[in-house]
């Protein structure tokens, strides 16, 4: 069965226009989401939870989570 995400699609294409005009690079931050998603992938492949999310799309949400709220942003 086909399960939807609790995100909206208008929400995410904002999310990531937002990302693209705060980014000096358009190309650096696509592979940055990219990179992220791929992280979130196998995080979630290791994880017994069946996500509904998709990794690119969690990838999008949680970076503009931390372009809005910098505060959240842990060092790594």
């Amino acid at each position: 069965m086909y399960k939807r995400s609790s995100i909206d699609s208008t929400e995410i294409t904002c999310r990531a226009a937002d990302l693209m005009s705060a980014a000096s690079n358009r190309y650096r931050i696509t592979v940055q989401v990219a990179n992220r998603a791929k992280r979130c992938r196998y995080e979630d492949f290791d994880s017994v939870d069946d996500n509904v999310m998709k990794p690119v799309l969690r990838a999008i949400i949680e970076m503009s989570d931390e372009l809005t709220q910098p505060e959240i942003i842990v060092e790594r």
